[in-house]
């Protein structure tokens, strides 16, 4: 009899018992491949492009779900892509290799660059003007969208890795030993500017003619608020070599790099923050197109997505309670203001996805998206960052799937 005592008591706690987990708001994509992805580049929600080794570009038309080989030219390594519409887009890489679309990558043709030095970044500002940059000082620039490309003076031979225009005349190029070149006239001059480093800096991103970041090896980070008269150092708490900077607006910038985590920062970098990637491999390149929607790509194929900003609003608890049905409960409290919980059973293993999405049926956010064991789940949703208004979750899981509305009421 005792016994029997004894085991119930233990039955009841153990109904009681859960453990948290975090979510990851970083989610791994398929690419298809193993090649190492260099550079992304979207142009809104559902189209984007991505470049790598053996002269792989890889197109999306849905935002990632599918990613599809669009041609590879095996003996270049593409470094770069960018895109002015869902049309026209340029990519770059060995050998002075400039590629070309006009109808969003269905067919590539070659530009004469008119060098054999290899080209690491290209950007655009509109179907007509543009640059590209590279070994030994490389700049060119063209006029009429890439027919012809005319070589500009750097006044260095360094390696340059990384190029940004705000306008048609003022741009910034950086490279090997801390070179930040700076132009006001569309690159007719280039003038050095003093970083106050001589560390290699990889990636250079301005959000206005003041407003910029360049960053590089051993966790190099330098702002600029005044177009680059002068650089100073941010701190991101590690010393991994950072590849990609990308900033939306004076507040909110992501970096990424060598085998380490993703950085943002939503006060200009005066902070950073790590955010968890869900992966260990080299990160080479990211992109945002708002807040919450950005890509990064890097390493043996790697792709990953956010739809919150990379920002983890997502506790999950499991709950020792076993289903009989797969059960996607209502929302509570609802209305709510500025967490909610959200209940859902599993009965049997199954990959689940439950995603949000505003009253138009944009998506949202990812909150879970993985293999699930038995049990009942509780998600603790945060939508700090979102207007009041009606929104949406769904669940899928096998053939079950499940919709259900809730009220942010700030």
């Amino acid at each position: 009899m005792k016994d029997i005592f004894i085991f119930f008591v233990f039955l009841i706690a153990a109904v009681f018992i859960h453990s948290t987990i975090s979510t990851a708001q970083w989610f791994l994509q398929n690419s298809g491949t193993s090649n190492y992805l260099t550079s992304v580049h979207f142009i809104d929600q559902n189209s984007g492009w991505i470049v790598g080794t053996q002269g792989i570009i890889l197109n999306t038309t849905n935002g990632g779900t599918n990613w599809t080989t669009q041609t590879t030219w095996p003996v270049m390594s593409l470094r770069s892509v960018c895109f002015v519409d869902q049309n026209t887009g340029w990519v770059v890489g060995t050998d002075g290799t400039i590629l070309k679309t006009t109808d969003g990558g269905t067919n590539w043709t070659s530009q004469t660059s008119g060098t054999n030095n290899n080209l690491y970044s290209v950007y655009f500002i509109d179907q007509n003007i543009g640059w590209t940059v590279g070994e030994v000082g490389t700049i060119l620039k063209t006029t009429n969208g890439g027919a012809d490309w005319t070589s500009q003076t750097s006044g260095t031979s360094n390696y340059l890795s990384s190029v940004h225009f705000i306008d048609q005349n003022i741009g910034w190029v950086v490279g090997w030993n801390g070179i930040i070149l700076k132009t006001i006239n569309g690159g007719t001059e280039w003038i050095s500017q003093t970083s106050g480093t001589s560390s290699t800096l990889f990636s250079v991103q301005f959000t206005d003619q003041n407003t910029g970041w360049a960053v590089g090896i051993i966790g190099t980070i330098l702002k600029t608020t005044i177009g680059g008269t002068n650089w100073t150092f941010q701190s991101i708490g590690i010393s991994n070599d950072l590849y990609s900077v990308y900033f939306i607006d004076q507040d909110n910038g992501w970096v990424v790099g060598w085998s380490c985590p993703i950085f943002n920062t939503t006060n200009g970098g005066a902070n950073w923050t790590s955010q968890t990637s869900g992966t260990n491999y080299t990160l080479q390149s990211v992109y945002f197109i708002d807040q919450s929607t950005g890509w990064a790509v890097g390493d043996s194929g790697t792709i990953m997505k956010t739809t919150n900003g990379g920002a983890t609003f997502v506790e999950e608890e499991k709950l020792n309670e076993i289903p009989k049905e797969f059960l996607l409960m209502q929302n509570y409290p609802n209305p709510f203001n500025p967490t909610t919980k959200i209940r859902y059973s599993v009965p049997q293993s199954s990959n689940v996805i439950i995603k949000m999405f505003d009253i138009l049926g944009n998506e949202i956010e990812t909150l879970v998206n993985e293999e699930k064991p038995v049990g009942t789940y509780e998600i603790t949703w945060n939508a700090a960052n979102l207007p009041s208004g009606i929104y949406l979750y769904k669940m899928q899981a096998g053939s079950y799937v499940e919709m259900k509305k809730m009220v942010l009421m700030k």
